[in-house]
């Protein structure tokens, strides 16, 4: 998948989540690379509604790591490397084995704080924030 689409707004990012979700499958790794407040984790909002997940999803930014459950059965291990440097940081708390997972997703925000974690990805979502506040949305696989 090579698409480039712009979101004027936020339901517009949780739709390319929703759409993203028809792309994934257990035991991807997916990056979602963009500036703080780009929308990355409403993005991750739309893929885990489409994957029938009913928890609130918000970022794991402090507990660096969520797994959620949808009601489909797929899990999806929603990680936040902000405050991570490196992979043997991941390590030490036991996350790196979501890199890539044996089951379920696992999406990453802010990969590219850890070398050769983007290259590493089956996909990646690139989120530029434009001038006028809409975002322009990348993804490769």
């Amino acid at each position: 998948m090579n698409k480039t689409v712009i979101a004027h707004t936020a339901i517009e990012m949780e739709e390319i989540g929703i759409e993203l979700a028809s792309h994934v499958r257990s035991g991807l790794l997916v990056s979602i690379v963009g500036q703080l407040g780009a929308g990355k984790t409403t993005l991750v909002k739309g893929l885990a509604r489409s994957l029938l997940i009913t928890d609130v999803v918000c970022s794991p930014s402090y507990l660096i790591a969520r797994t959620y459950t949808g009601r489909s059965g797929i899990v999806l291990h929603h990680i936040d490397a902000y405050r991570v440097s490196s992979l043997d940081a991941l390590a030490e708390v036991g996350l790196d084995a979501y890199l890539p997972p044996e089951e379920g997703i696992a999406v990453v925000e802010w990969p590219d704080n850890i070398d050769g974690l983007v290259e590493q990805s089956d996909i990646v979502v690139r989120i530029r924030v434009l001038e006028n506040e809409s975002r322009e949305v990348t993804i490769t696989s």
